[in-house]
């Protein structure tokens, strides 16, 4: 009887277990002149996150009346971030979609965590820039600016600018995929490449669900497997807002409302 193969064994990057985050590493004040920046790193995906507040709001806002500030995201991945040469978006002319979307969910996620009406009629501009990618660059970006966003209240809290935490919660996101029929979550780029459901999830230190977007890449999932995917991201979440915390508790320990 001929013998059959034996089912490939996947190794995960940083030896991780299926529903295991890869490591979370913060550099902070990474650009001085922003009132709040870090280096995020998760695994090899590399994110600059920094928050500056401007002085105004948009258009329609004073046009509409609409009081407190605002929270607009920007997001690009640089030339070199890619294993081959990524055109900067200046050169085409436009932004790309898949920019577009991302920049959009960094903004909503922020602004589900702050209070806008404390921050008065300011703006508050979070870029993010992507220096090395290997998957998962847009949760990076969110659970990176979360914390350059803490940082840069702490700033203007102890300049005066501002009188109260405007920051009600913290946020992280992660990415979660179905790969060989497993559940894994915080996907790298060639685990993403494989994966038959790509699922990104965003919560609050509370456990509160902020967005979720999940796809299946000419595949479908059932209901268990969404609840799977779901509760692992959930552990993930929970184990990447205990590093916030813990580099807040070290850098601005003022911070209220976090434990």
């Amino acid at each position: 009887m001929e013998e059959q193969p034996a089912a490939q064994v996947i190794q995960r990057s940083e030896h991780r277990a299926p529903d295991q985050a890869r490591s979370f590493k913060i550099v902070p004040n990474i650009a001085p002149h922003a009132h709040g920046s870090v280096l995020v790193s998760t695994g090899n995906t590399q994110v600059i996150c920094a928050v500056c507040l401007e002085e105004t709001v948009p258009r329609w806002m004073k046009e509409q009346n609409v009081p407190g500030g605002w929270i607009t995201a920007e997001y690009s991945m640089l030339p070199y971030s890619t294993l081959t040469r990524r055109p900067r978006d200046i050169s085409k002319g436009k932004l790309d979609g898949r920019g577009v979307e991302i920049q959009r969910l960094i903004g909503r996620s922020l602004r589900a965590a702050i209070d806008l009406d404390l921050l008065g009629q300011r703006t508050l501009w979070i870029d993010c820039d992507v220096l090395r990618a290997d998957g998962g660059t847009r949760t990076a970006a969110i659970s990176g600016a979360t914390v350059a966003t803490a940082l840069a209240f702490a700033k203007l809290i102890a300049a005066g600018t501002l009188e109260k935490w405007p920051l009600r919660s913290l946020v992280a996101a992660v990415s979660v995929g179905i790969v060989d029929s497993k559940v894994f979550v915080d996907l790298d780029y060639e685990e993403d490449k494989r994966a038959a459901v790509d699922l990104n999830l965003v919560m609050s230190h509370r456990g509160e669900f902020i967005e979720i977007q999940g796809t299946g890449e000419e595949a479908t999932f059932s209901g268990t497997d969404l609840s799977g995917m779901l509760a692992a991201g959930q552990r993930a979440i929970a184990a990447i807002i205990g590093h916030q915390r813990r580099i807040l508790h070290d850098l601005a320990p003022e911070i209220p409302g976090i434990e």
